[in-house]
């Protein structure tokens, strides 16, 4: 059976959610013949390397995976450990500067979201 993840599911198409869930699931960087070899698991009929490979090439130009050269190919891995997180990468990379402005303003507005933040900021030092 597919691994799924509702919240990818909403962003990306079924194979594309897929594979960001596998990807999740493996919580390490993986090639394109590990991860179909995984997706491949559970389908029948079986997924096509070229295939894979293409959805793999189509989130690192989305900005959802990153890769680094391993060997002849390539090693893939996202570029949040969740859905939330590719929303706010994604949010963050098409606003910038005003996507910070706008979270601030949220947070001042709400004094119990404002003391998450705070103790969020707390933990990193």
């Amino acid at each position: 059976m597919p691994t799924h993840d509702p919240k990818a599911s909403k962003r990306f198409g079924p194979l594309e959610a897929e594979v960001i869930g596998a990807i999740w699931k493996a919580k390490e960087p993986l090639t394109v013949r590990q991860l179909l070899d995984a997706l491949n698991r559970s389908r029948v009929p079986e997924l096509a390397y070229t295939t894979v490979m293409t959805v793999m090439n189509r989130l690192v130009d989305k900005g959802v995976l990153k890769r680094e050269r391993q060997g002849r190919g390539y090693a893939y891995e996202a570029i949040a450990d969740d859905a939330a997180g590719l929303a706010v990468h994604g949010v963050m990379r098409e606003h910038g500067n005003a996507a910070i402005a706008h979270f601030v303003a949220e947070a001042r507005a709400d004094p119990k979201l404002l003391r998450r933040l705070e103790r969020l900021l707390e933990e990193d030092k």
